[in-house]
Order: structure tokens, then C-alpha cells, then sequence
């Protein structure tokens, strides 16, 4: 799935789970709305331990809104029979910064290729269709630094270029980091610049 330039995408609003059966074994799907590998790996290290006698914990996610940082994994499974059909759903759902990992508890009947293609697919889908997808824009990492008595000023830049705080630190030299609409970059730097004595520069 090759993501175009553009200014907003598709994500899953929240987490959400789903269970499928077949011949006995139980797939439980749940998904997560992932901005880094590193928060994924935490939720799957937290399911592990949730279920640590469930037989596979296989996953896909694509992460990045260009939607070209992506890993599927069949934890065991024959090849392409589980991280493949899940990564699928996440493309037919049109979104990134996502995550599924399916747990599977063996139910003592071989499903063969098919059954299993089948039954990680449906149990992603699934749980692919309890979560709302939401829109959202796409930003732009930068650190703002200045004093404690711009805050207002700069706080009111904020808000009305519809910005995401992602740390601050106020004391009476403050920084903040922020993700700026990159729609709306041009603008905001261009406003920024009547705030004197602010220092901005584009964070990692």
C-alpha cells in the first residue's frame, strides 16, 4: 500500500477486540491505534503476558503517515498464513498508525492453510469493524522555546492553528514541542515570526 503525499490520513480512533472460532481454536484479534514501533512492541509484550498460554500471537502494523513503515509476523504459523491476511485488512481499511495482533488458543483440530488465512483475516476484520476510523491531519514536529511571558501569545498560535502539544516544559524559560498542520506550516511559521524572541526549530 503506497501512501501519496497529502495532508491528513486514516487511523483507528481506539482499541478494540474481536473473537473468532473455528473447530475449536480461538482467535481473539485486538487492535491499536500505534504512532511508534516501540508502543507496539509494548502491547504485544502486555498480551504475552495477558495470555501466556495461547499458542501464537501473531501481528501486523503499518505505522507512518506515508504509510511505508510496516512488519507482518506469523509467530510459528505456516508462512503467509496469519501476518499476511492481517496486514490485508489493515490496507482494505485504508488506515495506518495501526496495529493488530491476533492470540490464537489451539482447539486441538488442524485448520490447514485455507482455515488458517481464514481465520486471521476474520478475526482482524472483525475487530477492524468495532473501531471507528477517524481523519487526521498530518503534522510537523517542531520545538518552541521562549519566555514565560509569551505563554499566552504563543498558547493562543496554538490553538488557533489547530496544533498538537506532544511535551511542554514551563518554567520561566519554556519549550514546547508541538506538531504543526503541515497544510498549514507556511502560515503558522509566518505568524510565529511576530512573536519576537521566540526560537523554533524542527524537532526530530
Amino acid at each position: 500500500m503506497e501512501m501519496t503525499e497529502q495532508d491528513h490520513y486514516l487511523t483507528v480512533d481506539r482499541p478494540a477486540t474481536a473473537e473468532f472460532k473455528d473447530r475449536g481454536s480461538k482467535f481473539i484479534a485486538y487492535v491499536y491505534p500505534v504512532e511508534t514501533v516501540e508502543a507496539f512492541k509494548q502491547y504485544l509484550q502486555a498480551l504475552k503476558k495477558e495470555h501466556p498460554k495461547a499458542v501464537h500471537h501473531c501481528f501486523a502494523y503499518r505505522i507512518g503517515t506515508d504509510g511505508n513503515n510496516f512488519r507482518s509476523s506469523d509467530d510459528g504459523e505456516p508462512s503467509g498464513t496469519a501476518g499476511k491476511p492481517i496486514l490485508g485488512q489493515i490496507d482494505s481499511r485504508g488506515v495506518t498508525n495501526t496495529a493488530v495482533i491476533v492470540v490464537r488458543y489451539w482447539g486441538g483440530t488442524l485448520l490447514g492453510v485455507p482455515g488458517l488465512i481464514n481465520a486471521y483475516k476474520s478475526a482482524a476484520a472483525l475487530a477492524l469493524q468495532v473501531t471507528p476510523v477517524v481523519q487526521k491531519q498530518v503534522e510537523v514536529l517542531y520545538s518552541l522555546e521562549f519566555d514565560y511571558t509569551q505563554m499566552n501569545d504563543v498558547m493562543v498560535l496554538l490553538k488557533q492553528f489547530n496544533c498538537t502539544i506532544h511535551a511542554n516544559d514551563m518554567q520561566l524559560f519554556c519549550v514546547i514541542k508541538a506538531g504543526i498542520p503541515k497544510n498549514r506550516l507556511a502560515d503558522f511559521l509566518y505568524r510565529l515570526n511576530d512573536l519576537h524572541q521566540v526560537s523554533v526549530k524542527k524537532a526530530g
